[in-house]
């Protein structure tokens, strides 16, 4: 698996990371047997990077996780977490938020997660959808983050979003070292790709979420299709199957080159993507050996699926 460092950091991450949302319960329930089984075959496949955060399950997820790493050689994984969301909820994906960037809130959120995960530093910090709070995450979040980072607490500091405009005015307004994006360059969107652009200019690292834009971009274009966490609409199941009858010609899946094609922006520092099923890893580490003829990424921006400025593979 290669490795690709996130930004001017000494952490390296692996090419694919698994988020684990899912391993919380999020879209059904999960044993825990079985979300530590996940967890142990991306470690057999090399993939070292795993995402998650105190709000996934109200911290099932950072158990979880914790769990399946003792014992195992710390230089062997890198945990990314965040902050920002304070609630206990294991359910809390269908209530209210409860959100906390304070200063003493950050230190409090990072001392839950360091117990929870069992282990002394976190690898990476990500400020949590702030997108209401912009200005508290950058005046005080950020400035928390710095300290923890000074003291050998956490080693990379970053911001997880689903819209890249905000995440643009971070990049220029802070010195962060990654961000997590969903959703907004994908095979289907590429409406990210300014930011993009600018982290490659400062050399922040991007954790590329949402390659699938929330089920389309892995099912295809049936009905009921999710684009976006809603039903896609009829201008979207059609742009789908435009790129997926072009996929077809050069007998390559769609969700593979959904998969990939993110990575070839070299902004890119590793594809996240959440799954409770240790064979669905297998399935990633497929797509990632899956040839891709370069004929299919200049058809699609022939037929103005893709944007002409979006590096490919």
């Amino acid at each position: 698996m290669n490795r690709k460092r996130i930004g001017k950091t000494d952490v390296y991450v692996s090419e694919i990371g698994l988020g684990t949302a899912p391993l919380a319960n999020l879209y059904k329930k999960v044993p825990e047997s079985q979300a530590i089984a996940t967890i142990q075959r991306c470690l057999e496949a090399d993939i070292t990077l795993f995402d998650t955060a105190p709000v996934y399950g109200g911290g099932v997820a950072e158990k979880r996780l914790g769990a399946a790493l003792a014992g195992v050689e710390r230089d062997r994984f890198v945990i990314s977490t965040k902050v920002g969301d304070s609630s206990e909820s294991e359910q809390q994906w269908n209530v209210d938020k409860e959100w906390d960037f304070s200063h003493d809130g950050i230190f409090r959120s990072v001392e839950a997660s360091l117990k929870r995960l069992k282990i002394d530093w976190i690898d990476i910090v990500l400020i949590h959808d702030p997108d209401h709070h912009h200005r508290q995450a950058l005046d005080e979040s950020y400035p928390a983050l710095v300290e923890l980072k000074e003291q050998g607490v956490i080693k990379a500091i970053g911001v997880g979003m689903n819209w890249w405009q905000p995440l643009y005015q971070f990049a220029n307004e802070a010195e962060f070292d990654c961000f997590m994006m969903a959703g907004q360059y994908t095979l289907l969107v590429q409406d990210g790709l300014p930011l993009m652009n600018l982290c490659q200019e400062k050399d922040i690292g991007i954790l590329a979420a949402g390659v699938y834009n929330s089920g389309i971009l892995a099912t295809g274009p049936k009905p009921g299709a999710k684009f976006l966490y809603r039903d896609a609409s009829p201008e979207i199941l059609e742009r789908t199957r435009r790129i997926e009858t072009i996929c077809n010609r050069y007998d390559v899946p769609l969700k593979v080159a959904a998969l990939r094609f993110p990575a070839g922006h070299p902004a890119t520092s590793s594809l996240v993507v959440g799954t409770s099923s240790p064979s669905r890893i297998d399935d990633y580490l497929s797509a990632l050996q899956w040839p891709i003829p370069a004929e299919l990424w200049a058809d699609l921006k022939d037929e103005g699926l893709l944007s002409e400025d979006a590096p490919v593979l």
